[in-house]
């Protein structure tokens, strides 16, 4: 039975390419959004996992097991070191909340409909809803609405250019990736 690193090699092997050239800019990007501090290595973690996701998500319409896991256990333990370091237990509890409430929220869209949303979503709406918890409560709202907005815009977009009809699946992670994106950024801003 091969090793979490190995299906996780495995995952990466057909586009590790992208994923590097992806993953210096995440990584900065990470820093600057958590702005340096204890934090910054979960949100890195969550930056170069997220770029790796987004490729193999637009590649195969499949977030796998062998990234997410890992990466939500690896964001939850470098949240919890930032949490002792800073003595900030309070976020590390609505981190842990935001990852439950958006898991739970995903987990009742893919029962809804599982054709429309799939349990890979389900798993990286945790490590999103751990990621943006951990940011705030308001950050964690528009992580949880921007994908659907960003999602239905590039669909519009793709039915007026005739790139694809009402029938064509679309990859969610990415759109579920960049709302995160977008919600840490204005967090950071603000």
């Amino acid at each position: 039975m091969p090793s979490p690193l190995d299906r996780a090699r495995r995952e990466l092997a057909p586009v590790r390419r992208v994923v590097g050239v992806g993953a210096l800019p995440a990584a900065v990007w990470a820093v600057w959004a958590s702005g340096p501090g204890w934090a910054t290595p979960a949100f890195v973690v969550l930056a170069c996992v997220g770029v790796a996701l987004a490729v193999v998500d637009l590649r195969t319409h499949r977030l796998p097991d062998a990234l997410t896991r890992p990466g939500t256990a690896l964001v939850v333990v470098l949240l919890g070191v930032a949490a002792l370091a800073t003595g900030d237990g309070p976020a590390l509890v609505r981190a842990l909340a935001g990852g439950l409430a958006l898991g739970a929220v995903y987990l009742l869209l893919h029962l809804v409909h599982r054709a429309g949303m799939g349990l890979g979503d389900v798993k990286l709406a945790v490590l999103l809803g751990v990621a943006t918890g951990w940011a705030g409560w308001a950050t964690w709202a528009a992580a949880a609405l921007l994908p659907f907005l960003l999602g239905g815009l590039a669909a519009l977009v793709l039915l007026a250019t005739r790139r694809a009809s009402r029938t064509t699946a679309i990859a969610f992670g990415p759109f579920m990736l960049a709302g995160a994106a977008v919600a840490l950024t204005a967090a950071r801003l603000a």
